[in-house]
């Protein structure tokens, strides 16, 4: 099944599934993702006072643990879906973080702008990965971090468990199974983490290292520029 990554049915169908996107997400995760998130972002171990760019916010889930974590950060969230933004603000009202709707290919912010960027479940949904890369890369000061958090690849069979329960829950609580169709198709083409640290290297950040959770159903990239 082909699955167009074009930015205007991406952007539509994320502000489609966005009032569902976390029931959704605690549905077919069995409440996993909220635990390694925190995970992935408590390994970061940042300084304080730190700025922090958060893209592809979604909902905003790693925007509000970063705060949790590092609460004296000056944290921005960017995401392209407006419903997306809207339920982000709404669940961090009590947060001191900055939501924009912004695009990851061209981000409305200087040059060696901020301590740190992450990307969470995002970056295999751009288009032009190429423009996302560089600038990240254009808006991380020196020896700023960038991490990467996403789907793995591996073959395991905790890994066939998920691509065997992910359809029928969601046909049964969601009805429309296309996003999620397409989820599963997005995460079989997707790099792997060797191949992702081998990429970002490519635009000039250098490996520090790397965090593999569920038995490497779910891996994190550190990297430095």
């Amino acid at each position: 099944m082909n699955f167009s990554k074009s930015p205007h049915l991406i952007q539509k169908m994320f502000d489609t599934i966005a009032e569902r996107y976390d029931f959704n997400n605690n549905l077919i995760s069995l409440g996993m993702h909220k635990k390694i998130k925190k995970l992935a972002v408590k390994k970061l171990k940042l300084n304080e006072n730190s700025k922090i760019l958060d893209l592809c916010t979604g909902t905003g889930d790693i925007a509000l643990y970063l705060k949790k974590e590092f609460p004296s950060s000056d944290i921005t969230a960017i995401d392209f879906s407006h419903e997306m933004i809207s339920i982000a603000k709404n669940k961090s009202k009590n947060y001191d973080i900055k939501f924009l709707q912004a695009d990851c290919i061209s981000l409305p912010f200087d040059n060696d702008s901020f301590d740190v960027c992450t990307i969470s479940f995002g970056l295999r949904n751009i288009e032009n990965q190429n423009s996302a890369l560089k600038e990240i890369y254009r808006v991380l000061k020196k020896d700023g971090i960038f991490m990467h958090l996403d789907f793995g690849k591996s073959s395991n069979f905790a890994d066939k468990i998920f691509d065997f329960i992910v359809p029928p829950l969601v046909k049964i609580f969601y009805k429309n199974s296309i996003p999620y169709d397409y989820l599963l198709e997005s995460k079989k083409t997707f790099k792997s983490p060797d191949e992702l640290i081998k990429t970002f290297e490519n635009y000039g950040f250098k490996f520090e290292r790397r965090h593999d959770f569920l038995f490497g159903v779910i891996s994190s990239q550190i990297m430095k520029k």
